[in-house]
Parts: C-alpha cells; structure tokens; sequence
C-alpha cells in the first residue's frame, strides 16, 4: 500500500502538536516529530491531496511554514528485513525470530515471524509493547480477538499462551495471506483468519482484544471492540502515542470500558482497558 509522506517545518512544538490533530482528522494514520516540524504519513487511497494543500495553505498565510509532500512507494519489506533482521526478545520470555535464525532453548515462546510487506515483528515499539501486556495474562481457555493483526503475531502469541479461540483480522491483503502462512509456520492453524474491518468481527464476546492499529481507527471502532467483550473482558490498544490517551479515554469510557493503565516506549503507547 502506498503513502504520502508530509514534510511540515516552521511550529514550535506545541504548534505542531495541534496541526498534528488537525491533520489526523484529515486522515493521516502516524507523525514522526523532527526539530521544528513533523513528518505525516497518509495512505494515497485516502489522501484528498486538494483539501490538505488547501488547510496547509491557510496555516502558511499567517505562519512561516513549510511543507512538501512525497509518494512513498510499498517496497518489498521482506527483502529489506531479511538483510537487516535480528531476533527480538522481549521481558526475556517471549523471542521472535525469522525462519532463517536457529531456535535458541530458554525462552517460553518461540515465534518465527516473517513479515513479507506486513507489520508486526517486535521491532517496532506498539508491538512490543502489546507483547509484553499478552504476557501478563492468564489466557488459558480464554476467546482472543487480534484487530489489525499484521503477520499474525500477536495471535499466534496468544494461542501458545493457552487461548481456547483465536480470531485474528487485518483488512489488507498483504497482511491476510501473510498472517495464514506464519500461523501454519507456528503450528497455529486453529486460529481463525479473516480479511475485513470492525464490521466483520464474528458474533462473540471475547475476554480480550487486542487492537494494534492507529488511533483514528481506534477510536472509530472503540464501541464495536466494547460490544464484543465479554463482561470484565479486556482491550488492549496501541498504534498511538501518549498524548492520544485524552482522546481515547472518554470514548473508552462512554462505550463501558474503564481505564487500567498504560505503558510508554520511545512515546509509543499501549493501553489497557476492562469492561
């Protein structure tokens, strides 16, 4: 899938901070905060190109901004991260690997992970960070929804934790044909995949969702996750930064959800709810 990346210099910080939101309503998915500026990144499917010329336009007539803006072409990620690629632990239990790296004993789960042009390997810090909370829970029995779930990762890591029923959903093709071929490289293949959005989760109550994905996403499809809890079910959401949490909280809270806590990695966020 490919992107637009936005580059917007000339905001002191807290300037771009309320462009940053303004410019999430617009669609962009993720910012990156340089010096005197941000980088936006907005997929080309979604991205009226006329509209954010026209709101960045109207910032630079009373401010000294800057912006450019530049197609990002999907690469073939696979190629990238074989060459790149070590295995990543995290809280010393949990190792993700490639097919290519040699299983190491000692760790209570093994996963090997390759990504093709999907997201998820622990690299990144959301994903960590939704790694270390699955491990903090008791899954043994238990129903476990993975939105936006990438290579399958998280899906796979739940049902070696025990989970009873495993549904893992994306709405990419990428991420739908990678995240089947990891589970069957996991010896996973009960875990139930399926391409779509929110609007496809199958008619269950589950004790925990974890939803990776980004915060308009989320907070888009908040209601529908509380409507598939079961009661003192979970959610568990990352894919956004510290300074979403005031956004998510009250439609957390509104839907039935009470906040728990949070954990912050390199400003990345995750955060855990319960019904």
């Amino acid at each position: 899938m490919d992107y637009f990346e936005y580059t917007v210099t000339g905001f002191a910080e807290y300037e771009a901070e309320i462009v940053m939101a303004q410019l999430a309503e617009l669609g962009f998915e993720s910012f990156s905060e340089t010096p005197d500026g941000f980088l936006g990144y907005i997929r080309e499917d979604v991205c009226d190109a006329d509209v954010i010329r026209d709101f960045l336009d109207h910032l630079h007539s009373s401010q000294r901004i800057r912006y450019k803006a530049e197609k990002i072409i999907s690469r073939n990620w696979n190629a990238i991260w074989e060459s790149q690629y070590e295995p990543v632990t995290v809280d010393g239990k949990c190792r993700i690997r490639a097919p290519f790296h040699d299983l190491i004993p000692g760790f209570l789960y093994d996963l090997v992970i390759e990504p093709k042009m999907s997201f998820g390997t622990a690299h990144h810090e959301t994903t960590a960070l939704m790694i270390h909370y699955l491990m903090e829970e008791n899954l043994t029995g238990k129903k476990v929804l993975d939105m936006g779930c990438g290579t399958g990762v998280l899906a796979i890591l739940a049902y070696k934790m025990g989970a009873a029923d495993v549904v893992a959903l994306d709405n990419d093709d990428w991420a739908y044909a990678n995240a089947c071929d990891n589970i069957l490289t996991n010896n996973s293949a009960s875990i139930t995949v399926i391409q779509g959005e929110a609007t496809n989760i199958p008619p269950l109550h589950f004790n925990l969702i974890v939803a990776n994905i980004n915060r308009n996403v989320l907070l888009h499809d908040i209601p529908v996750y509380a409507n598939h809890l079961a009661e003192n079910g979970i959610l568990l959401m990352s894919g956004c930064f510290e300074e979403d949490l005031p956004y998510l909280q009250p439609v957390c809270e509104t839907a039935g959800l009470r906040y728990v806590n949070h954990t912050i990695k390199n400003n990345w966020m995750g955060v855990k709810f319960i019904r």
